[in-house]
């Protein structure tokens, strides 16, 4: 049976770190068989479900095993063997409970516990927006289970994290040893995964970030991940916001033509500097390309991502899209204006400076009738090749996306005001 595709967002240069042709190979595979000895040569482990193997026995004898959920009380699985191995179809954490009779003799049981075992949670290699959603209830999971976890992501991303949590193990995805982990879950967002396989909640209804407390069974409880940076001194003194206008497919984009300009035009009027902090100055394809808007200032460029986070924690505010540049300036604390259409705001964190327009068709990304396709650039599953094509920004106004700057107490505490610089 092949399983559902998995994957964290494409994004574009500016945040990727594989190509887009490797994401469906997302993960780093487990033990070839369970790591973990009992008696009679029982093995068994957690890695990727539950994992139980038999030797042969002989004489017409069998073995059944039994496997249970210790929070439900419900029995998911049970079989007579002569011998071999089985699998859980569930794959997200489950906190099994394992019997396994001889015939009718109890010779082995165990109820999983994570406590001091080693625990390996894979984040696919994607994009930085994941990683900084999904990394909190990683750290949730290794507090509430005492485990030793291990936590494989892009090496792009580790400089984030490790400082911060230095009870976590972070490594690379592609150097871990998989060979002796008690237990290993893997987070990403599983699109065609109907029967809920690898997550018990579909993330289109829980949310990007959500997703991972689901898979790992800690609280939903929305938080930003904790970033420690080194050089914490302000380097412009004058007022400044950043932005971000590059996505990965052109639904992402505010669509509305001039809209960037305009609100370029009004924050340098009120007195800021505006600097765009995208990768890319230009990306896009074929026909549309997306540049940085006229009067913001350059500074895009493939700059480290502490470096990025150092910049955005001295700025008033930020103003983007659904991008990594917005999860990582709200994990510095900086008040987030998101200008999103194609993604319901349950997707994404809260920030009381969401800009959406309802009156025209939206969320489609949160729509489970409609699977991304990481390889359409122009991908609108409801209007594509009509006049409506992106509406969902090209419909968000300039007027609309002011009207929310001015809500943020910073701006209101802006020195000159934007009717003595438009005067």
């Amino acid at each position: 049976m092949n399983e559902p595709l998995a994957s964290a967002t494409q994004a574009p240069p500016s945040e990727q770190v594989t190509s887009a042709q490797q994401v469906p190979k997302m993960f780093v595979e487990e033990a070839a068989n369970p790591t973990q000895l009992g008696p009679e040569g029982i093995r068994y482990d957690f890695n990727n479900g539950c994992r139980v193997e038999v030797a042969q026995l002989d004489n017409d004898q069998k073995w059944r095993i039994k496997l249970s959920d210790l929070e439900t009380g419900n029995v998911i699985y049970e079989v007579s063997l002569a011998g071999g191995s089985i699998q859980s179809t569930k794959k997200y954490f489950i906190p099994f409970k394992i019997e396994i009779f001889k015939e009718e003799e109890l010779v082995f049981t165990h109820s999983l516990s994570l406590k001091d075992q080693k625990v390996f949670v894979q984040l696919p290699v994607g994009t930085l927006g994941d990683s900084l959603a999904w990394f909190p209830y990683v750290a949730g999971f290794q507090q509430k289970h005492g485990s030793r976890l291990t936590c494989g992501m892009s090496e792009m991303m580790i400089p984030l994290f490790k400082d911060a949590y230095p009870d976590l193990e972070i490594v690379p995805l592609t150097l871990v040893d998989t060979r002796d982990f008690y237990a290993t879950y893997r987070i990403g967002l599983f699109f065609d995964d109907w029967d809920c396989t690898h997550q018990p909640v579909d993330f289109r209804y829980a949310g990007l970030h959500k997703t991972a407390a689901y898979i790992l069974g800690v609280e939903p409880t929305e938080a930003p991940a904790k970033i420690v940076v080194n050089k914490r001194e302000r380097v412009i003194k004058e007022p400044y916001v950043c932005i971000a206008v590059q996505s990965s497919t052109q639904c992402k984009y505010w669509n509305q033509p001039g809209g960037w300009l305009e609100v370029v035009k009004y924050l340098k009027a009120a007195g800021y500097r505006v600097l765009c902090i995208d990768k890319d100055a230009t990306w896009g394809r074929h026909y549309t390309w997306t540049s940085i808007p006229h009067g913001a200032e350059d500074m895009t460029g493939a700059l480290p991502l502490t470096e990025r986070a150092e910049l955005l924690m001295h700025a008033d505010f930020f103003v983007g899209l659904s991008s990594g540049l917005a999860w990582l300036a709200w994990s510095v604390g900086v008040p987030v204006v998101m200008i999103s259409g194609f993604t319901h705001p349950r997707n994404e964190f809260y920030t009381p400076y969401r800009v959406i327009n309802y009156h025209t068709c939206n969320s489609c990304w949160n729509d489970p009738r409609h699977i991304f396709d990481h390889f359409d650039f122009f991908w609108c599953p409801r209007h594509k090749g009509t006049e409506r094509q992106f509406e969902c920004t090209r419909l968000i106004t300039a007027d609309h996306v002011k009207r929310t700057i001015q809500q943020i107490p910073a701006f209101k505490g802006i020195s000159v005001s934007v009717e003595q610089k438009t005067s």
